[in-house]
């Protein structure tokens, strides 16, 4: 952990250099606080996802449809976590990397322009995590589960060649009969 500002925080884990909008495949692992198992059961050797869980599929299928330069054909819905190999495509960034903008309503009366701010970049990774978390959020608490919420942060791998990709694809469809915790 680095000391900013007489705050610890924890040490990004990003690659330094990369451009997580860029094109490229990613194997990422998103866990539920705590590990609590909220995503269902599994039994014998097969996921059983219950109403959680299946809001978490359906925002992982949703997101394509969003977000139409995402793929995400593999994922699975673990009882305490998900993996997913979320593949960015190519796209016109003319559209898709707009900057956020601070409406006259946030500014002072004294400014006569609207200053951009780049507070967040739209079509990165991360973007695309912490939206998938953030809708699951919202649905999932709207249901009753006040409690709920996510590990903060995310791992990633960037998939840099085929062997390797379809080294995790096994590695997601096999991971239920692998699963050892009760």
């Amino acid at each position: 952990m680095n000391l900013y500002q007489e705050r610890y925080r924890i040490a990004s884990n990003r690659k330094p250099g990369r451009d997580y909008a860029a094109q490229g495949r990613y194997f990422v692992t998103v866990c539920a606080q705590n590990h609590m198992s909220w995503f269902g059961e599994i039994r014998n050797e097969i996921m059983g996802l219950n109403a959680i869980g299946c809001i978490v599929a359906d925002e992982i299928q949703r997101t394509t449809t969003v977000r139409p330069y995402v793929t995400i054909n593999d994922w699975i819905v673990m009882p305490d976590h998900v993996h997913m190999i979320i593949i960015i495509d190519e796209r016109d960034v003319t559209t898709s990397t707009a900057t956020v903008e601070t409406s006259r309503r946030d500014v002072s009366t004294n400014v006569t322009q609207l200053i951009p701010l780049c507070r967040f970049r739209p079509c990165t990774l991360g973007a695309i995590v912490n939206h998938i978390k953030s809708l699951c959020t919202k649905r999932i608490r709207a249901m009753g589960y006040a409690n709920f919420a996510w590990q903060r942060n995310y791992n990633d791998r960037i998939i840099r060649s085929d062997t390797e990709y379809r080294r995790i694809q096994w590695y997601i469809e096999e991971n239920p009969s692998r699963w050892t915790r009760g």
